[in-house]
């Protein structure tokens, strides 16, 4: 009786236990959901009441017959601009039927001419590697590093990163880079894996580096799901790259803020990987990815259902042109092989394998942590799709540490905006005249940078923008995700993912490739709903082909309705509401997937589950860092403390005095970049030498900063060579002396002083002439 008593005390217990879990979750998303309410009715609720009031008293004020005239003309312009509304639709349905024709070239708002044909290499694959032509007047510097763009393949076409003047590319051809752009065609080459595009790409760097041979290793930017094809083409050819500057690129598809990042939860919700091999397997071995911008388009119903629509209404006389020019990119819609979706599902959305060292591309195993060359990364607080968090967690999982960071020298850098979305990251204009300006700045220099993790922050100035590294740990970027360790549960949703995927291989996937045939996928594949909105409202409907003739008409004959409009401001006013409550409704079904996924996965079971799954990864991989004075590589490092001359010496000092001021200013390190670079012996160097040598000196300096003040003058010898050396330190760090950092200037000292109190050297003996 009291073993039953036990049984049934522990059960209640673990029961409460589960319910308080529940609650716990509850409490906190529904904290979540009341401070994104409140941040609603404080900006956009509060401005919508306003204008409500204002059009109240504006209506109220009206005569009889200004009421009358107010109302007839705003019907008239109504009607006009539904028909021209109509009309801008139908456009954007022949222009994606015309695209689409044309095979879906790049988007790109710059000439280009095709370098590689991926179909010509031995692995053939659907990528190809464009030259992007300057503009006229534009000089480009080959012997200045290359940029490469690697634009996302999700869903959508390629070219996103260059259909504007003001973008990525633009911002490096105005720098007088080369510019490169790595692109693809609508449907991939039969059995193509994500292995052969990466070893594509690695061809594309081997053919721009012989056509720069005297170029620095290129720039390779990476936008979106670009980001994580960037990281792995910088991990599988170190050698190869300069620096990786990702945008916008989830890493560690696991992280998110709990309550704002809904994504996340959608395997565990929707079974994992089975969806994508039933669509793949429907589509007759091709994955359709206007199933993924659907996904998308589902974060933000309130613009995708209304705003983007009814801005477009409310300013059809001008709207129009940029309307079109961006759906000709949001709707091209490009295909996968299943192979490559299931990797990106399962070794990424799902699995978080490559953020943390599990990941196989081909027979090889892909470890971040063997990217050479530094790696920036660029996110937003804004960004629902990929959160500060999924871009930067990778960081966490893999090094543990900054030491370890700076133990392996490697420099990464981050910046996080604080309210730009998704797209905006490399869409903007403003944001690339900024951010990325700042980047495209940062990288020139970025050599002459000590290994570390760095931010990389940015204060308008009266006059100009400053920009800065400031030092940061391990401990800043946990700080961003300051909720709950819930790992367990999303590596249970990994484990059932693949238990369902065999389940699905064995008893449903032959039942279904029974049944389809090409022109049945050719025919799953139009009935997509992204395909048929704009297909339906083309000139291929014979309804909608006559609004061409009534749009000119009413071209000739518009009547524009005054924005004072008493009856065009309660349009908007009601527009607003229409949006917030999308908005509203979006943000309560998310709440409440989250907490579906939460009271599936979080139970006592399931945690053992993930667990499980969590012990056999961390027993496949080598993802713990040793005591970075056990290192072998570390401990040769500080056996040479007392080696070397005059360039590490100087490396050294600049080092030192870097660590103390705290932080750098980019103009600091670009003067500290052209000395390191062009002055003798570094301009000797190669860009791999001088890497080694700063990763050295950085080294010995965090752990022995003490013997590498003692042993300097052990590596300049000569007094008149030391007085170079503080001399270039000098110029590097103020350039004079009054306008160094005062931290940095008792760094400075010191090193006069081990410098003053070393032993004269020995006067080197000279043979007497025979």
């Amino acid at each position: 009786m009291t073993q039953v008593n036990d049984t049934l005390n522990d059960r209640i217990a673990l029961t409460e236990k589960i319910v308080d879990q529940q609650l716990a979750a509850a409490r906190r998303i529904g904290n979540n959901l009341s401070d994104a309410a409140s941040t609603i009715a404080t900006t956009q609720a509060n401005e919508a009441l306003d204008r409500t009031a204002r059009t109240q008293q504006a209506l109220s004020s009206l005569t009889p017959l200004d009421f009358a005239k107010e109302w007839a003309e705003y019907v008239v312009d109504a009607a006009e601009r539904s028909v021209l509304y109509l009309d801008v639709l139908r456009q954007r349905g022949d222009n994606y039927l015309a695209h689409e024709a044309a095979g879906l070239p790049p988007v790109l708002d710059f000439q280009y001419e095709t370098i590689i044909d991926g179909r010509s290499l031995p692995r053939p694959v659907n990528y190809s590697l464009l030259r992007i032509l300057p503009p006229e007047g534009t000089v480009i510097d080959d012997e200045k590093r290359p940029f490469v763009v690697i634009d996302p393949r999700a869903g959508h076409g390629s070219g996103i990163g260059g259909m504007k003047p003001m973008s990525q590319v633009g911002v490096a051809l105005r720098a007088g880079h080369a510019c490169y752009f790595v692109v693809f065609r609508p449907k991939p080459e039969p059995g193509q894996t994500l292995a052969d595009v990466c070893e594509a790409e690695g061809a594309f760097l081997n053919e721009i580096a012989e056509r720069h041979p005297k170029a620095p290793r290129p720039v390779v930017i990476g936008n979106c799901q670009g980001g994580w094809a960037s990281m792995l083409l910088a991990a599988s050819n170190p050698e190869k790259i300069g620096a990786v500057a990702i945008s916008g690129a989830p890493l560690s598809y696991w992280s998110g803020p709990e309550g704002r990042s809904p994504m996340r939860y959608s395997a565990g919700l929707n079974g994992g990987i089975v969806p994508a091999l039933f669509s793949s397997d429907l589509g007759n071995g091709l994955f359709d990815g206007s199933a993924l911008v659907t996904n998308f388009e589902n974060m933000s119903p309130g613009n995708t259902w209304w705003k983007k629509y009814y801005n477009l209404y409310a300013k059809v006389d001008t709207e129009g042109p940029r309307f079109l020019d961006f759906e000709r990119w949001w709707s091209g819609f490009f295909f996968m092989n299943e192979a490559e979706i299931r990797w990106i599902v399962e070794d990424l959305f799902v699995g978080n394998k490559l953020g943390t060292g599990t990941s196989r591309l081909g027979h090889k195993n892909i470890d971040l942590r063997d990217i050479e060359c530094p790696v920036i990364v660029f996110a937003s607080v804004g960004d629902n799709i990929t959160p500060p968090q999924q871009a930067l967690n990778w960081i966490v999982d893999l090094y543990g540490s900054a030491e370890n960071i700076k133990a392996r020298g490697q420099r990464i850098i981050y910046i996080v905006h604080q309210s730009i979305g998704h797209l905006g990251i490399f869409v903007s204009a403003k944001v690339a005249g900024r951010e990325h300006d700042a980047i495209a700045g940062t990288i020139e220099a970025i050599e002459a940078l000590a290994p570390g993790l760095y931010e990389l922050v940015l204060e308008d100035g009266p006059e100009r923008l400053h920009i800065s590294l400031e030092p940061r740990t391990i401990d800043d970027i946990k700080a961003i995700d300051a909720g709950p360790d819930d790992n367990a549960a999303f590596a249970a949703v990994a484990r059932y993912s693949q238990l369902g995927a065999s389940f699905y291989e064995l008893a449903v996937r032959p039942l279904v490739r029974s049944v389809v045939t090409p022109e049945s996928a050719d025919r799953y594949f139009k009935s997509a709903w992204p395909r048929v909105q704009r297909v339906a409202v083309s000139d291929e409907n014979p309804l909608v082909a006559p609004v061409a003739g009534i749009a000119e008409q009413v071209r000739e004959n518009r009547h524009p309705v005054s924005k004072d409009n008493a009856f065009f401001a309660l349009q908007n006013v009601w527009a607003d509401a229409i949006e917030n409550a999308l908005d509203g409704w979006r943000d309560v079904n998310d709440a409440m997937k989250e907490l579906t996924f939460l009271s599936i996965y979080t139970t006592p079971w399931m945690q053992a589950v993930g667990k499980e799954e969590l012990r056999r990864r961390a027993a496949e991989s080598d993802n713990t860092e040793t005591d970075l004075r056990a290192r072998t590589e570390v401990q040769e490092i500080l056996a040479r403390v007392d080696k070397g001359g005059f360039a590490e010496g100087v490396v050294r000092i600049l080092i030192i005095l870097a660590q103390a001021r705290g932080n750098v200013r980019r103009t600091r390190l670009a003067r500290s970049a052209q000395i390191l670079t062009r002055s003798a012996p570094f301009d000797t160097l190669s860009e791999q030498a001088r890497a080694h040598l700063i990763h050295e000196q950085s080294v010995i300096v965090e752990l022995e900063r003490e013997q590498a003040l003692l042993t300097l003058p052990d590596l300049i010898k000569d007094p008149a060579e030391r007085k170079r050396a503080i001399d270039l330190a000098i110029e590097i760090a103020g350039p004079t002396r009054e306008e160094i950092d005062p931290a940095a200037l008792i760094a400075l000292q010191e090193v006069e002083e081990a410098f003053a109190a070393a032993k004269p050297a020995k006067p080197v003996a000279v043979a007497a002439a025979e």
